[in-house]
């Protein structure tokens, strides 16, 4: 699944869809990387993706059968999150979104937002390298405030279950619903031994905590078809199927550090076929009724639909 050496751009379903997609299927996990001199990014970001427009995200979703999508603030933007309501708004109906702040965000752009279509915020802990408790602690801390009186909102974490464990605390007691991304950050072939994965099966089954069933190429160590990951989205859903989503992380940001690449080296998407991903998805939910929860009844919950 790594990117080629040349620039190949975002990633297009090479294989067709084998199941029924019931309608209004959501894809709860995407990005849009837009114009750099309309949308400049963020100086202090770790990667810096190819562009990714809405033309392209309209024909993923054509070729899934996807009606609706939500868009996450991506980290190269930072706090800036221009991009991302734009995409929303060009997509208008079937698009929510996920937004990234800070302190210096007031109330009023918040407000802003959640007229735009905002839903929730994001904290990655992730793709910056964030694996110090005490910082996760206190950043997951200062969203929890900011959110806190907003009851359409969530808080989104992308984050390993090491520190799923050190904040479970913060996640039980979070007064709005919690979603943890790319199945919590569990990485096989051990991680479904870690006790933070015990954690994650326990707020799902309280119906604290969704869980976003998202690019299965992060968790897996089996490539290309990523079969131990079957057990693990299995256990995700028997926790609590009221709880679980899908998303592809559509374009597939090549984010990984250490591989010899400056912050400002272009760094080509990954080329994933997003039919192949979703076809998975009835070996790790069998029944029809159970895949239109996670395609379309859990997301029209928990994000307004």
């Amino acid at each position: 699944m790594m990117p080629p050496s040349t620039m190949t751009g975002a990633a297009q379903p090479a294989t067709p869809v084998n199941f029924d997609v019931p309608p209004g299927a959501c894809d709860c996990l995407t990005h849009i990387f837009g114009d750099s001199t309309r949308f400049p990014m963020a100086p202090g970001r770790t990667y810096t993706p190819e562009s990714a427009s809405i033309a392209e995200i309209q024909a993923l979703h054509r070729a899934l059968h996807i009606d609706r999508v939500i868009i996450v603030q991506p980290t190269i933007y930072g706090t800036d999150n221009a991009c991302t309501l734009d995409a929303i708004r060009q997509l208008g109906a079937i698009a929510r979104g996920v937004a990234v702040i800070d302190e210096n965000t007031s109330e009023l752009a918040l407000d802003d937002m959640d007229r735009a279509g905002i839903r929730g915020i994001r904290v990655n802990l992730e793709t910056v390298g964030m694996i110090d408790p005490a910082i996760a602690r206190r950043r997951v801390q200062a969203a929890v405030e900011r959110v806190k009186g907003r009851p359409t909102w969530h808080l989104q974490i992308y984050t390993r279950p090491a520190i799923i464990e050190a904040i479970f605390d913060l996640l039980v007691a979070c007064p709005v619903p919690v979603s943890l991304d790319h199945f919590a950050g569990v990485k096989m072939p051990d991680g479904m031994r870690h006790p933070g994965f015990g954690l994650v099966l326990d707020l799902l089954r309280s119906g604290k905590a969704w869980v976003k069933l998202s690019a299965p190429y992060l968790a897996s160590a089996l490539a290309p078809d990523h079969s131990d990951v079957v057990p693990l989205a299995k256990a995700l859903i028997a926790a609590n199927p009221a709880r679980i989503l899908w998303g592809t992380n559509w374009p597939h940001p090549n984010s990984g550090r250490g591989e010899g690449r400056a912050p400002t080296d272009i760094a080509p998407l990954r080329q994933v076929d997003d039919g192949s991903i979703l076809n998975r998805l009835p070996l790790w939910a069998p029944d029809a009724a159970l895949r239109k929860a996670i395609l379309v009844d859990n997301p029209a919950q928990l994000y307004g639909f």
